[in-house]
């Protein structure tokens, strides 16, 4: 497990830890805005898809990008993977916490409540990004994920694609809801 130090310094931002049994909770030094999109919450079939899809295994490391209530930051954390969810919305990072306790997985999670777009929260060491965001959104992530992750990593998205420019590398149906993949290159 990383030291909360390492953490600070990885992400730039304040700690504020819960307790010793509990994952990291973070506090971004950025302004709270509102969010972009409203809060619609990932199914348990779809997040495990997604999961498959990216090919997620205990040698990744995870960000979800908009995490809400946490559904693809515990599906990530019960394959084994080191994971970080990121969300502007307290309210959500709140019900993630709850949730990332209960299914028992806090060892591998640290959660920001912070912006996304933040370029203080760093998401270089992600090897799978995770989005349930608007093609708009993904569009105007894009270039940060092309630019910041290493190549070969995956981003995985619920729904939206990134529009005509970076077409996906692979799309499949999962509860009936389209979910696409990138490799980056």
């Amino acid at each position: 497990m990383r030291t909360v130090v390492g953490v600070a310094l990885l992400a730039g931002v304040l700690i504020a830890p819960a307790d010793a049994m509990a994952q990291t909770v973070i506090e971004s030094k950025t302004a709270q805005r509102p969010r972009d999109v409203i809060f619609v919450p990932t199914r348990e079939a779809v997040a495990t898809a997604m999961m498959t899809l990216a090919g997620v295994s205990k040698n990744d490391v995870v960000y979800d990008l908009g995490c809400g209530d946490g559904a693809l930051v515990i599906a990530a954390a019960r394959l084994g993977a080191r994971v970080v969810g990121v969300d502007i919305d307290p309210q959500r990072i709140k019900e993630a916490t709850e949730a990332v306790r209960a299914a028992g997985v806090q060892d591998r999670v640290t959660l920001i409540r912070g912006d996304l777009f933040d370029p203080a929260i760093k998401i270089s060491e992600a090897s799978v990004v995770t989005l349930y965001l608007l093609q708009s959104l993904n569009e105007k992530l894009m270039p940060r994920l092309r630019a910041e992750l290493k190549p070969g990593s995956r981003v995985v998205s619920h729904a939206f694609s990134m529009g005509d420019s970076w077409p996906p590398d692979q799309t499949e149906i999962a509860d009936g809801t389209r979910i696409h993949l990138w490799r980056v290159k």
